[in-house]
């Protein structure tokens, strides 16, 4: 363990595969099923809730679904345009997963903010970053989590070996009470980010909805 990053435990490699579902436009998922491009696009947006990857949700075409909808009525919600909402499904090999509903990653992202926050050197024109009002942007947490991958990789050596996080995984609660009282979210979900869909995505299929 170097700076309270520690190599992975068998349990940071999770076994059997896991599906995942990805709103976009009719034309961008025809163009992956029928072979025309490899992979989805990977999102790169400073406000990325668990920072860079393509990104699904785990089990839920219909959230999915949703969400491709909502993204064609307001175009803040993505940066690509939607015109007509499509879900294409994945079956996804989580590989070494960066799991926020473990311990251990949890500790992780905490020790990289803690990092960033002493090295940081405001200037001009940059401060330190935030999560936006009701964290709907959280450039805080996506920068916390790209600065977990660099620290990985800066401190991995032959002798100290730190393999690079496949796939980042986090449970999301929002939308609001599910009824009054609930302890339940109206848009309870699980994301994944896949960082190498070359290793990770073992196909795409059209899911039934």
């Amino acid at each position: 363990m170097i700076l309270g990053i520690k190599t992975p435990t068998p349990y940071q490699r999770p076994s059997g595969l896991v599906l995942g579902f990805h709103g976009c436009d009719r034309e961008v998922g025809e163009k992956v099923l029928s072979g025309d491009v490899p992979h989805l696009a990977m999102s790169k947006n400073d406000y990325d809730w668990l920072g860079e990857g393509i990104y699904f949700w785990e089990n839920d075409p219909q959230r999915a679904f949703e969400f491709a909808t909502e993204a064609m009525k307001n175009t803040k919600i993505t940066k690509g345009k939607i015109k007509e909402p499509f879900v294409i499904g994945a079956i996804i090999d989580l590989g070494v997963c960066l799991n926020f509903l473990e311990r251990q990653a949890l500790d992780e992202l905490k020790m990289a903010h803690a990092f960033m926050k002493a090295t940081f050197k405001p200037t001009a024109g940059k401060s330190f970053p935030t999560n936006g009002k009701d964290r709907g942007a959280r450039n805080l947490d996506s920068a916390a989590i790209t600065m977990v991958h660099s620290l990985r990789k800066s401190i991995s050596s032959p002798q100290n070996p730190l393999p690079e996080y496949c796939t980042v995984k986090g449970a999301f609660w929002e939308g609001g009470e599910l009824y009054p009282g609930a302890g339940f979210d109206a848009k309870n979900h699980i994301q994944i980010a896949v960082r190498k869909p070359e290793i990770c995505i073992k196909g795409y299929f059209r899911p039934i909805l």
